[in-house]
């Protein structure tokens, strides 16, 4: 959608900007006050030279997809991957006072393959505060093309946690026997009772042993254990004393699936 909007404003330039010529160097009069140079013909390159630079400018990388709540055309039946925010800053465009930033990724591609790449996005104030190094968004991508990549808006969860599911299950942080259990698994609260670890670390997570005292919906308790590989800055979301959510299932209690969000 953006080639060709740029294609057709660029045709529309040139038609405007040569019919203009044309009509001038052509144009014959029997009166020396009436020139070809000065008539209606005269606000085609007038409007071109005002229609062009909007066209280019409202479908820029990231203003369009703010306009329109999607991403491109291009990238809408990309890849689903996981970008992890390495660095952004302001590019000096704004739309409707909100920032356009350009965001660094670290990029996590469905075979399990990492590239460096980029996004550019309008980025809502209120949300500025969020976007911090660390934070994991789900994007969409070409393969084959690692220059660029876009902040995933098709709103499709599921797609973005098979996603999550499938990296965390390459490397080590979980299996898919606890996914079943995440998945089928009863909801509930339990109260962390301990919390070691081990020392082992992967992929810069560090494994946590937990004991668990988890609550039924009938009101009653069992205590169990639980591990989990979190990176540090999630560790505090499970200290002693903290209510966390877990997923059990019934005729295994001493299986607990531990969930917490991506970006706590």
């Amino acid at each position: 959608m953006k080639t060709k909007a740029r294609a057709l404003a660029l045709a529309f330039g040139a038609v405007a900007f040569g019919y203009y010529l044309w009509h001038g160097l052509t144009f014959q009069s029997d009166s020396p006050y009436d020139s070809g140079w000065v008539s209606w013909q005269m606000s085609l390159p007038i409007i071109a030279m005002t229609v062009v630079p909007m066209v280019f400018a409202f479908t820029g990388d990231g203003i369009l997809q703010a306009l329109t709540g999607a991403n491109s055309s291009e990238f809408r039946g990309g890849q689903i991957g996981l970008g992890t925010v390495k660095s952004f800053h302001h590019t000096g465009v704004t739309l409707n006072d909100q920032p356009q930033v350009r965001i660094e990724f670290s990029v996590e591609g469905a075979d399990g393959k990492v590239f460096d790449s980029a996004a550019k996005m309008i980025v809502p104030l209120t949300e500025l505060g969020l976007l911090r190094p660390g934070v994991v968004l789900p994007v969409r991508y070409l393969p084959g093309r690692t220059d660029k990549v876009e902040v995933d808006l098709s709103g499709n969860s599921a797609e973005a946690q098979r996603a999550m599911n499938e990296s965390m299950i390459r490397k080590g942080f979980t299996t898919k026997a606890k996914l079943d259990i995440a998945e089928r698994g009863i909801p509930a609260q339990a109260v962390v009772q301990s919390l070691s670890v081990p020392g082992e670390i992967r992929d810069g997570h560090s494994k946590i042993e937990l004991g668990l005292v988890v609550t039924r919906p009938d009101g009653s308790t069992f205590g169990t254990r639980a591990e989990k590989f979190l990176p540090p800055a999630a560790v505090g979301n499970v200290q002693v004393g903290r209510i966390v959510q877990v997923f059990y299932l019934p005729e295994n209690e001493l299986e607990v699936v531990l969930a917490l969000p991506v970006n706590a």
